[in-house]
């Protein structure tokens, strides 16, 4: 009985292949609309988590707004940070300036920082070394710049020992950041159309002496002693700084990256319930669409129910079959929707490779179709109910 009534469910479904593809249509359009659109805001959201990630989690930024005419200076950090809940601090500055290396010439943008920044924003090297404590007391004309500077300039990233003039100052390249480390901001050379990251850190004594009010130390990075005990080292940095700044809590504002984090998480979330929201209406109007094609089959096929009925067939047969043309016509237009989102997602990724990684979400996929199924058999039931409902008498008599 039950594979008799699949039959004639399927036979009348591909009766009128048309409607029943242009109905499959809105259900095709807000799966795939569902499944790519959380997919892009996953891969999105996981860009942003790693980019963030990779230049750590256990650390605070400490930013001076008002130094009460007293600027803290580089020499009084190691007496300002002693407490044991702090690790590593690293003061912080940035400027831009020409770079010239042979005949190439760009805007770049040089941070002076001191050995322990690399260490707290978990960078790494492509060759050479870090800056060093003798560099920062030494004052001396060494720079580590980015694999995009290193080839700009140089054509190639293994550019230790070169020199690189910046303002006129001829600057040691003693090491080349890997390739995946340009965290920072973006600018772009002189000669080259296309937007390259042109970057290098010099030591803060240094860097103090190209920069205009340098010797104020106005942002500090800090990294606590363990990762749990980041809340802890920015108690501590709180109290240093309230008592350093006058007592003033709005001369200086703490950045938990750990908090920064946080808050990108709550974000994403919140824009995969947007972005499925969104979508989730696309797979109620298709719903209804198939309510609306369903309620125009039972009335082009009434005479067809009251011959049925007429010979025999009961109620629940004819509720089935109804019911089960509108879950083939959903699950259909739910499966192919899956199939267009794979293959969409694939030429997505390939065209934003560069930018974010995307996947195809298994779990929203198992959602769309759990909710296809749901909608099918929800939206199905009243025009079924009411082709099982038809009286076989009227239904002989109708002439529509």
């Amino acid at each position: 009985m039950i594979r008799q009534t699949w039959k004639m469910a399927i036979s009348a479904v591909l009766a009128n292949k048309l409607r029943t593809f242009l109905t499959m249509l809105g259900v095709i359009i807000g799966v795939a609309a569902l499944i790519i659109l959380v997919s892009i805001a996953d891969g999105a959201s996981t860009s942003v988590s790693d980019r963030i990630s990779s230049m750590g989690s256990n650390y605070l930024l400490v930013r001076v707004t008002d130094d009460k005419e007293n600027p803290i200076r580089l020499s009084e950090l190691s007496e300002l940070f002693e407490e044991e809940t702090i690790e590593e601090y690293a003061p912080y500055g940035r400027t831009s300036a020409t770079g010239k290396s042979g005949y190439t010439e760009g805007s770049m943008t040089v941070y002076g920082t001191t050995a322990s920044y690399f260490s707290i924003m978990n960078q790494e090297l492509a060759a050479g070394r870090f800056l060093k404590k003798p560099d920062v007391d030494n004052h001396t004309y060494v720079i580590v710049i980015s694999a995009e500077t290193a080839v700009e300039f140089f054509g190639r990233t293994e550019a230790e020992g070169e020199t690189l003039t910046i303002e006129g100052k001829s600057y040691t390249v003693v090491g080349v950041l890997s390739e995946d480390e340009n965290l920072t901001t973006s600018t772009t050379s002189t000669d080259s159309t296309e937007t390259v990251n042109l970057e290098g850190y010099i030591p803060y004594s240094t860097y103090s002496r190209m920069a205009d009010d340098a010797f104020a130390v106005s942002m500090i990075y800090i990294s606590s002693a363990k990762e749990d005990s980041l809340d802890e080292a920015e108690t501590a940095v709180e109290n240093i700084m309230t008592a350093r700044l006058n007592n003033d809590e709005d001369a200086y504002s703490i950045q938990n990256q750990s908090e920064v984090m946080e808050a990108m998480e709550e974000v994403n979330a919140t824009m995969k319930l947007m972005l499925g929201g969104i979508a989730g209406i696309s797979l109620l109007v298709g719903g209804i669409g198939i309510m609306n094609i369903m309620l125009v089959s039972v009335t082009e096929r009434t005479k067809e129910i009251g011959i049925r009925k007429a010979i025999g067939a009961t109620r629940q047969s004819i509720l089935l079959q109804f019911l089960l043309e509108a879950v083939i016509v959903s699950l259909s237009g739910c499966l192919v929707g899956v199939v267009f989102s794979w293959v969409a997602i694939q030429v997505i990724g390939v065209v934003m490779s560069n930018s974010i990684t995307l996947s195809m979400n298994w779990s929203v996929v198992g959602i769309a179709i759990t909710f296809f199924c749901v909608i099918g058999v929800l939206f199905g039931l009243y025009p079924a109910a009411k082709a099982a409902g038809k009286k076989p008498i009227d239904a002989l008599r109708y002439e529509g």
